[in-house]
């Protein structure tokens, strides 16, 4: 019985991960390929476990389609990967580990707090207590009277009533949502 150094036993370590690495990276490289580039939008391979490719899905339909044509894409992986004596065995999709990509997130538009149609502008401040500051409700109503009425000078007219209505709901009902809300 021979002993091995730790180096040596480190090292064999090394070579062991990176062989088992070399295939997951391959099918990461070639997947948008493989897949085509509308599927690789909305899937991600994950991990290589036991010769099985697990693929993250954006959606239950996209993991349902994916596994239709499975077959096709192991096929079209197999012949993709360095070792040709060690193939994937089958493809699993699923939506679990999906997170959509970064550049996406960074996108998104985010609208201000003073943009929101709640919001009262610094003619109105709250108290520590949570409070209006404005005397009495009167008071407090006639000032959001005021801004509503200055937010809707510029919006387009609802035909049926005559009231200020944003141009999404004329382009959605052909109405404001109140005369909208009546029809149904």
């Amino acid at each position: 019985m021979s002993f091995k150094s730790v180096n040596d036993i480190l090292g064999d370590l090394e070579v062991q991960a990176k062989l088992q690495q070399q295939p997951f990276q391959s099918v990461l490289k070639y997947w948008a390929e493989v897949a085509g580039a509308i599927v690789a939008n909305h899937s991600r391979p994950l991990s290589i476990q036991r010769h099985v490719l697990w693929v993250a899905t954006s959606s239950a339909a996209w993991a349902q389609n994916l596994t239709f044509q499975r077959q096709h894409l192991l096929l079209k992986l197999n012949q993709k990967l360095p070792d040709p004596l060690d193939p994937l065995v089958d493809i699993r999709f699923s939506t679990a580990g999906w997170q959509p990509p970064k550049d996406k997130e960074s996108s998104r538009q985010t609208v201000s707090s003073s943009q929101h149609p709640s919001y009262l502008s610094d003619g109105m401040r709250i108290s520590r207590d949570g409070k209006p500051t404005t005397k009495n409700a009167h008071a407090a109503f006639g000032h959001w009277a005021e801004l509503m009425q200055a937010r809707s000078q510029g919006l387009p007219l609802c035909p049926q009533c005559r009231c200020p209505t944003p141009p999404g709901e004329l382009l959605r009902w052909q109405v404001c949502s109140v005369c909208a809300a009546r029809k149904f």
